[in-house]
């Protein structure tokens, strides 16, 4: 809680002391107006917007505080938790990024990635990523295995081929990039900073119904997305929630046809990897592409 309380000081902009008083008020049942008005000696003068600003990040602070706590018990009865990831845990300032930590830890349904690690194919992702100059059919022969049956009687993963594999590689790269918490955090403020909330009239609306007309603003509009004003933006999601827009965040610019995007490029950048025309470098890209999909 003495964590809590510095940081709120901190924000705010007040002493801890201040905080300390405002905390054991709001825990006690008092109310904003109430300690506003009548308990100005106990938190110094802290007035109404200081203490609504309080109040909230309290609670935020707080359900931060607990799910790191449950966070950490999950991973650690996994018997995956390391001095490196308890620290990160710890220093999450964010649900959000916090989240994008366990991300990897975190029980889900069985992907296709995870049935290629099951198969024994995740070697060989490794080992093309580490050296792409190897040719990546003739290294999948050797993981080539006949097709399964499931109990069913219903055809199970299918690896017999050497596409069938690199298609598990595929898949294997691309979840665990996505699941990179620092790569995941750049590519959420980089969009947050130059992406556009985009939207436009579903094919075969009525422009002249008056309940579609209401939208029009919308039915061909772009804006970047960290400067859109809160009514815009609930106008959109009004309008998609009433299946009369089509709403989604786009990046600045599109890349031309058969060309990797700028997310793609910065993913890349992420894992110190380029084509280089090497025999494994358009597999890679392959992977670098589903990851951002």
């Amino acid at each position: 809680m003495q964590q809590i309380v510095r940081q709120l000081a901190a924000e705010i902009k007040v002493t801890e002391s201040q905080v300390r008083a405002a905390v054991e008020l709001l825990d006690g049942g008092a109310t904003v107006p109430f300690i506003a008005r009548y308990r100005k000696e106990v938190t110094g003068g802290l007035d109404d917007v200081q203490l609504r600003e309080l109040e909230a990040r309290l609670a935020y602070l707080r359900e931060l505080e607990d799910r790191r706590v449950a966070v950490l018990k999950s991973i650690d009865e996994q018997g995956k938790l390391t001095d490196a990831l308890r620290a990160a845990i710890a220093a999450a300032p964010t649900k959000q990024e916090l989240e994008d930590i366990y991300l990897p830890f975190k029980q889900k349904r069985r992907t296709k990635g995870q049935i290629a690690k099951e198969f024994g194919i995740e070697p060989l992702a490794d080992k093309l990523l580490a050296d792409p100059t190897l040719d990546p059919h003739a290294e999948a022969q050797a993981f080539c295995q006949p097709a399964t049956t499931l109990d069913d009687g219903k055809p199970g993963p299918d690896f017999s081929t050497t596409f069938a594999v690199l298609d598990g590689v595929r898949d294997i790269l691309s979840e665990r990039w996505a699941e990179d918490a620092v790569l995941v955090q750049s590519l959420r403020e980089w969009l947050w900073a130059e992406g556009l909330l985009r939207s436009k009239k579903v094919d075969g609306k009525n422009e002249n119904d008056p309940e579609v007309a209401k939208f029009r603003d919308y039915f061909d509009y772009d804006e970047p997305i960290g400067r859109v004003p809160s009514h815009r933006a609930l106008a959109v999601f009004r309008g998609r929630a009433l299946e009369i827009l089509e709403a989604k965040l786009v990046l600045p610019v599109e890349p031309e046809p058969g060309q990797p995007s700028i997310a793609e490029g910065k993913i890349a950048l992420h894992l110190g990897w380029s084509h280089q025309g090497r025999k494994s470098d358009d597999l890679l890209r392959k992977c670098v592409a589903w990851t951002w999909r």
